[in-house]
Formats: structure tokens, C-alpha cells, sequence
């Protein structure tokens, strides 16, 4: 009797913390709330009966903050006591919804009159990657953007380019013009002297083909490297 009387009070607590954090996003939205506090509304669907604000903390204290722990490695979330299948299929669904959000904000629209949408798209994309991605932007001639493509992943500091490559997918679609993208996930956007030269390499190949190389943005969490804005383009 003591023991059911305890499991009703703990179904009582939670689910009074579950309708309050709920009636604090809905008056002021993800402003008002911290982001571990995001994450329990996130993992109310996959956990309906535990307290998750333990859980969320821990996710937390792992990976950062929020945007960590949605772009984490589905193999890193394993490795956290209490994460199940099902929390991280919300994670990524989340994950996923931001980033589809963020490509719908530049899809066939001008990529250069976009760009502080299609900046931020990218941080959604590839900031938290804990390896490097490279991936291109394909333009038309009204430099709308027709297709993104992650062309290569590599290592924690290295992923492999190879330019001719990157051509010929440019020439298949009939791109006029192009952004290339790739993420440091040491945090630090300062390119390597094998990104400049790559990108002097890339710049050369796409001239003689009469395609645009614009920019070549790389990602950092926080921050980021423009080729064009530093002038090595």
C-alpha cells in the first residue's frame, strides 16, 4: 500500500512539472526556457512515465548544449545511461525538422541575397559534426540554389576533396555556380594550407569550365571562415 502510494505521488509529480514546463513554452516560447528544459519537452514522447530532467541534464553535461546533443552521433547517445531507441529517434526527428526548416528558408531562392539564411543554414547542418563534411551548393544562373549535396566525410580533421569530382557533379546538374561548405570540428574556422590550396585548385578547374566558385565558407561552432570576405577569392 506505502509502495503504490509512493509510485502515485511520483506519477502525480511529474506529470504536474510535465503540464507547468508546457504551459511555460507555449507563453513564452524557447526564449523562457533552458535548454535542458528543451530537451525533457522533446523526450516527454518517448518517456511518458519517468521523470527525464535528470536524463536532460546529463545529455546536457555530455555534449554542450542543445544543438550538441541533437547533432550528436547516434553512437555517442548510446553510450548514455537511460537513452533508448525511441529518445533517440525524437532527438533526431528534431535534428532533422531544423535542418529541413533551414533548407526550405533557401531553396530556390537567391543564394547570394540569402545569405544570412543560407549561413545559418549551414551552422544547423554541419557545426556539431564531430567529423569533417564537405558539401556543395549547386546555383542556376539566377543563382538560385537547385541542389546541396554532401560530397565527402573524412575524419575528425580531414576529409578527402577531390576537385575534377566536384566538377563533374556541377557540370551533371548544370550548375552555374557554386558555394562549397566544410566544417572544422575543432571549432576553430582558420583554413589549412591544404584548404586554400584545394580551393585555388577548385577556383582554376571551375573558371575553365565557365562555372562560379562564390565562396567557400568553413563551419565552426559559433563562427565561421569566408574565403570571399577574406579575399583569397
Amino acid at each position: 500500500m506505502a509502495k503504490e502510494k509512493q509510485q502515485k505521488s511520483a506519477d502525480q509529480h511529474y506529470k504536474g512539472h510535465r503540464d507547468r514546463l508546457r504551459q511555460r513554452f507555449r507563453n513564452g516560447g524557447a526564449a523562457a526556457m533552458q535548454d535542458y528544459e528543451m530537451l525533457e519537452l522533446v523526450m516527454f514522447r518517448a518517456i511518458p512515465r519517468r521523470d527525464v530532467k535528470p536524463l536532460a541534464k546529463d545529455l546536457i553535461q555530455k555534449f554542450g548544449d542543445l544543438s550538441g546533443v541533437l547533432s550528436a552521433d547516434v553512437d555517442l547517445l548510446r553510450e548514455v545511461k537511460g537513452i533508448s531507441e525511441n529518445v533517440i529517434t525524437e532527438l533526431k526527428i528534431v535534428e532533422s525538422t531544423a535542418q529541413k526548416v533551414g533548407q526550405s528558408r533557401i531553396i530556390r531562392r537567391q543564394a547570394l541575397k540569402s545569405w544570412d539564411d543560407l549561413v545559418v543554414y549551414c551552422r544547423t547542418a554541419m557545426a556539431e559534426k564531430q567529423i569533417e563534411e564537405f558539401r556543395a551548393l549547386f546555383l542556376d544562373r539566377q543563382n538560385q540554389l537547385i541542389a546541396d549535396e554532401v560530397l565527402s566525410t573524412g575524419t575528425e580533421d580531414y576529409t578527402p576533396v577531390y576537385p575534377r569530382e566536384v566538377m563533374k557533379r556541377a557540370l551533371a546538374l548544370s550548375a552555374s555556380a557554386m558555394i562549397i561548405v566544410h566544417n572544422h570540428p575543432s571549432g576553430d574556422p582558420t583554413p589549412s594550407k591544404a584548404d586554400i590550396q584545394m580551393t585555388k585548385q577548385l577556383d582554376d578547374i571551375s573558371k575553365s569550365l565557365g562555372i562560379v566558385l562564390h565562396d567557400h565558407l568553413i563551419i565552426a561552432r559559433g563562427s565561421e571562415y569566408s574565403f570571399k570576405s577574406e579575399g583569397i577569392l
